[in-house]
């Protein structure tokens, strides 16, 4: 399979007053297009910060994160944000939707970022919509939506861009147990579908869901399964 994310000795270093304090500390990485992988680990162990260098939000202090083949740090200005905003989708824990637009208003919002022609803005955000269930929701708030729908809303939003990879940040850490597993039953049928997700969890659970479990410690990488 190709390769879509590789980590080549990735050292994220943060000064803190005299000293030096590595959140990664020589991580090597690679992750084929059409995996799903699940970082999991305790906190503070670096998951997050390897998320954020996978999503173009934040650059190694040293090694190389290649993103399709380049290196990204070699983006510059409208280039990283085109590539944040095409090439990746995010979901939090916290679904992070626009408490003022309805739920099909959400979706369609990236789309109008990125001066998509309306008619396709239109009939992509109908469909995704009711490929995570909730045709008949469209017209709802956030607050009147259960944490489970709004964070479908979140990934169809997410989608609507057609990005090549997903990074989901503890994305049923909010959820009951049967709404966390509707949100991973639609990965898995995404992930099925050829679409690449990485994502961190603390539940083993839901990590269970991944064709592969990478566990970290201390900023590294110390085990595979």
């Amino acid at each position: 399979m190709e390769t879509i994310i590789e980590l080549q000795d990735v050292w994220k270093i943060y000064r803190m007053g005299e000293f030096d304090v590595p959140a990664l500390a020589g991580v090597d990485l690679t992750i084929k297009r059409g995996e799903l992988v699940a970082i999991t680990g305790p906190s503070g162990c670096g998951k997050s910060t390897m998320l954020n260098m996978i999503g173009c939000l934040d650059m190694p202090t040293r090694g190389r994160i290649l993103l399709e083949g380049r290196d990204i740090s070699m983006f510059m200005g409208n280039e990283l944000a085109r590539v944040r905003g095409k090439k990746i989708g995010f979901i939090f824990q916290t679904f992070n939707l626009y408490p003022t637009l309805t739920a099909i208003e959400n979706i369609r919002l990236p789309m109008r970022i990125h001066e998509i022609p309306e008619k396709e803005v239109e009939d992509t955000a109908a469909k995704l919509l009711g490929m995570v269930g909730l045709s008949e929701r469209g017209t709802h708030f956030p607050a009147q939506l259960s944490g489970g729908q709004q964070q479908r809303v979140a990934i169809a939003r997410a989608l609507s861009t057609e990005p090549s990879i997903l990074l989901a940040d503890e994305p049923t850490g909010n959820l009951d147990t049967k709404s966390g597993g509707e949100v991973m039953e639609v990965f898995k049928r995404l992930n099925s579908e050829g679409l690449t997700i990485v994502m961190i969890t603390h539940d083993q659970r839901i990590a269970g869901y991944a064709g592969r479990i990478v566990k970290m410690l201390d900023g590294k990488i110390v085990g595979e399964t």
